[in-house]
């Protein structure tokens, strides 16, 4: 079992490494270039229709399983979760407060990869023989790439890899946050929190993409405003600190040698380590590029795939640009980065250092506000990626009549994630998340003469909405 996952270290290591990264935001790069920055451009059209009354309903015209604002919420689920709390301060201890500033820049070009996935699904997306849509990255390498043997090759390859990484990323590891947090901050029995998080689960999940939405309609948006006012409490609370702060962050970020000092406590890092971890913890954090968010849009109710791709884009903004941001800067401004804790004797990092920034200003209820953070966001990620994964697994077996077997067991692998600290099935889940990011940035970068397009199809629209807005 050791060499298992000594094995399983060294190709984490690997499909994780330069190459991907570069991969990642290299096609984000390209893309945004190739659309004449339209993504960059249209990000305030975006953010308004996405917080429009009309986002809320389904639309006259066009089809779909449930409203717009519903796919966004559904699709954030799976996006917002630990990395927002634990991947921020693990990148600022390891890349320094610099890798802030990259996750940054990582997310800017992810706007243009989101949109471009989200696109690109709903235009190939099908209606199975229940009536529901179906669609993703798998259908637009089947139907939309050119040579048809290629297409259908890396759609299965993707479907397969994305059945793998919802029971890891999606499922085992989320409900192993949630039970560590909860046995942490207040004690409770991590065999209690698996029971409730199974029967939880399986109430929400057997229900479908109808219920998945619904529960993530009101709970994303109550858990990101919830952890947000706490972190702004927080930065507020430690304002005297945040101009030095903000300059640290920036001269770390773009400091050729390694520097460190003021508010870093202990740690010192280089440019090229900020964003080494700065786009590692970026495109993990957001997954843009990854293809998992556009399963998701493609059950949205609306009448132009660029409509849609526009207001899913915006998923991007607010899990990296808003979320992760709040929480660099109250780690930031606490001067708790780079300290050493107590109980342990270490340098503060994960979800400890971003409790400990919390604690300055908001004393015991610190932790008590990021742990519940940590499950809401973990809990809601399950949800996000259980219909992630069933589409791939409906997209593998032709059809929807094996997707009620893929609940009960994704529902009944809660427990077993909550109760057991499986190191393998995290670093496999990590190379299985890697793998379906590649097909799907092959397909993008295939179609991306289409991409462009498109958008600029949609922009005279675009205008119009500007003029009346």
């Amino acid at each position: 079992m050791e060499s298992l996952n000594d094995i399983l270290v060294t190709v984490d290591g690997f499909v994780w490494g330069p190459v991907m990264l570069v991969l990642l935001v290299g096609t984000g790069i390209f893309l945004t270039i190739r659309t004449r920055f339209l993504s960059w451009r249209n990000l305030g059209y975006a953010i308004k229709r996405t917080l429009s009354r009309e986002s809320r309903k389904k639309t006259t015209g066009g089809e779909g399983d449930v409203s717009p604002f519903a796919a966004l919420t559904t699709a954030l689920a799976a996006t917002i979760g630990t990395g927002n709390i634990v991947g921020v301060a693990t990148a600022m201890v390891s890349g320094g407060p610099g890798a802030l500033v990259w996750m940054e820049i990582c997310a800017a070009f992810g706007l243009t990869s989101k949109f471009a996935e989200c696109m690109l699904a709903i235009k190939y997306r099908e209606v199975n023989e229940n009536g529901e849509m179906a669609g993703g990255p798998m259908y637009t390498m089947k139907k939309g790439l050119k040579n048809k043997t290629f297409g259908a090759i890396l759609g299965w390859l993707f479907a397969f890899f994305a059945v793998v990484a919802s029971f890891g990323i999606g499922n085992l590891t989320q409900a192993n946050s949630i039970s560590e947090a909860l046995n942490g901050t207040f004690g409770f029995d991590t065999q209690v929190v698996g029971v409730v998080l199974t029967i939880l689960a399986l109430i929400i999940i057997v229900g479908g993409i109808k219920t998945i939405s619904k529960v993530s309609s009101v709970v994303v948006p109550f858990m990101a405003v919830f952890y947000m006012i706490g972190g702004i409490i927080v930065i507020i609370g430690n304002i005297e600190n945040l101009p030095a702060g903000v300059a640290m962050i920036f001269r770390m970020a773009f400091s050729v040698q390694a520097v460190g000092g003021g508010l870093c406590g202990t740690i010192t890092a280089s440019m090229m380590n900020a964003i080494r971890y700065g786009f590692a913890r970026g495109c993990f954090s957001n997954e843009a590029g990854m293809g998992s968010a556009a399963i998701t849009a493609s059950a949205a109710h609306t009448d132009d795939p660029v409509r849609q791709a526009y207001i899913n884009m915006t998923g991007t903004f607010w899990d990296t640009i808003v979320v992760c941001t709040i929480t660099g800067l109250c780690i930031a401004s606490s001067g708790m980065l780079g300290q050493i804790n107590p109980a342990t004797g270490e340098v503060y990092k994960g979800a400890t250092l971003t409790m400990a920034a919390f604690e300055t200003v908001l004393g015991p209820a610190g932790p008590i506000i990021v742990s519940v953070g940590i499950a809401l966001f973990a809990f809601s990620t399950i949800l996000g990626w259980e219909y992630h994964g069933e589409k791939a697994f409906e997209y593998i077996f032709h059809g929807p009549k094996y997707n009620m077997v893929y609940r009960i067991l994704f529902s009944l692998v809660v427990y077993a994630g909550a109760t057991t600290t499986l190191e393998i099935a995290w670093n496999f889940s990590d190379i299985a998340n890697a793998l379906m990011a590649i097909p799907n940035l092959i397909c993008m970068l295939l179609m991306s003469k289409e991409i462009a397009e498109e958008m600029r199809r949609f922009q005279p629209e675009v205008l119009r909405a500007k003029g009346k807005m």
